[in-house]
């Protein structure tokens, strides 16, 4: 039962060890582009 809480503990850490990598290193920035779109109204 301890090597079991062990690996665990083992893999939360690498795991968030991981994830904090990739958020500091990883390009998490969206692309921004220019929208137009027409709109039309119907003015009676």
């Amino acid at each position: 039962m301890g090597r079991i809480i062990k690996a665990l503990i083992f893999l939360m850490l690498v795991g968030f060890i991981g994830i904090s990598i990739y958020a500091y290193v990883g390009d998490l920035s969206p692309e921004q582009t220019d929208v137009t779109k027409p709109v039309v109204l119907n003015a009676d």
